[in-house]
């Protein structure tokens, strides 16, 4: 397979891989590391993608088993959580903190979650995969996929609202 080959077929997925290993490892670095590593795996594996049905799912398993191989090995328990992709300059600057510490509250909560419905959740939720892509990926059945996923969207919005309603009294 040659170089311009393997990149058609890569590039389409390299932003979904990115956003996953980001979504695990909390920090753009690790999450550029982890991109490029598993790049190298796909491309000494070249002459095998070709045999996949579907090499996205392919490459977003070998994502995620290298951030959680990552994890296991406590390279990353230092990392801090840095996620700024939501960017407008038509809204006013207080409008703009309130997004921001919404998102830093959410990154906190879904950081919070178990590893498995923090990768359910990013791959429906985020990137938007159905639920058999996700089977292929985690390797699960899909009724634990669904039940995994309504767990983190009920601790996530169980989390929020109490945020929300912090200090509120409700008599």
């Amino acid at each position: 397979m040659k170089e311009a080959t393997f990149l058609n077929i890569v590039n389409p997925v390299k932003d979904k891989m990115y956003r996953l290993a980001l979504r695990l490892l909390s920090s753009k670095e690790a999450a550029q590391d982890a991109t490029q590593e598993v790049i190298l795996k796909l491309w000494t594996r070249k002459e095998k993608i070709k045999d996949y049905a579907n090499v996205e799912a392919f490459a977003m398993t070998t994502t995620k088993n290298y951030c959680l191989d990552e994890l296991k090995a406590k390279r990353n328990n230092n990392l801090r959580i840095v996620h700024q992709s939501y960017e407008n300059n038509d809204i006013s600057v207080h409008r703009e903190v309130e997004l921001l510490d919404e998102m830093n509250w959410l990154n906190k909560i879904v950081a919070g979650l178990p590893e498995q419905q923090k990768i359910i959740f990013q791959l429906r939720d985020i990137e938007q995969y159905e639920y058999e892509e996700i089977e292929k990926i985690v390797e699960m059945n899909p009724t634990a996929i669904r039940v995994s996923l309504s767990r983190a969207r009920k601790a996530i919005r169980e989390s929020l609202i109490k945020k929300h309603n912090y200090g509120i009294s409700q008599n």
